[in-house]
């Protein structure tokens, strides 16, 4: 799984022109599942993300995490993550896991974060959505499950 976390001022996900996800500031996590991604790896990965500690503490470090500074968590399903644009000028989405890998990791992620403390807005898998994010900092990490194995 790779994920890419934007700490943010506000985001939110919509699919024709209807609002399905808001956020006040917190993170705005793009999400992508690898066809040989585990539950086990989706656990870690839910814990490592919820658990960054990128928010400015009074001294200006980035030292406090989401339950520190009570922020909101807003997930999107992005395969395109999983793009390898290592030859031509097309990507190909061959390590990409199709819908009967990467539904249920999408929802065990965001059970996760429920679990976790952090009931999360969401888009829907596969759909065609607009985000719209303002980001803080501007700070984005990204986080892989080949770091975590």
């Amino acid at each position: 799984m790779k994920a890419v976390v934007t700490r943010v001022r506000s985001a939110e996900v919509s699919i024709d022109g209807r609002v399905c996800g808001a956020i006040g500031r917190g993170f705005l996590i793009l999400l992508g599942v690898a066809r040989d991604d585990t539950p086990e790896l989706c656990r870690k990965l839910a814990e490592k993300i919820i658990g960054l500690r990128i928010f400015r503490d009074e001294n200006e470090k980035m030292n406090r995490s989401l339950a520190d500074v009570g922020g909101s968590v807003l997930v999107v399903s992005q395969f395109t993550l999983l793009a390898d644009v290592s030859h031509g000028r097309r990507p190909s989405f061959a390590a990409a896991g199709g819908a009967e890998i990467a539904v249920p990791l999408y929802e065990q992620f965001l059970a996760e974060c429920t679990r976790l403390g952090f009931e999360p807005q969401h888009g829907e898998f596969g759909a065609y959505m607009q985000v719209s994010s303002v980001n803080d900092g501007p700070v984005t990490i990204l986080v892989d499950t080949d770091d975590l194995k």
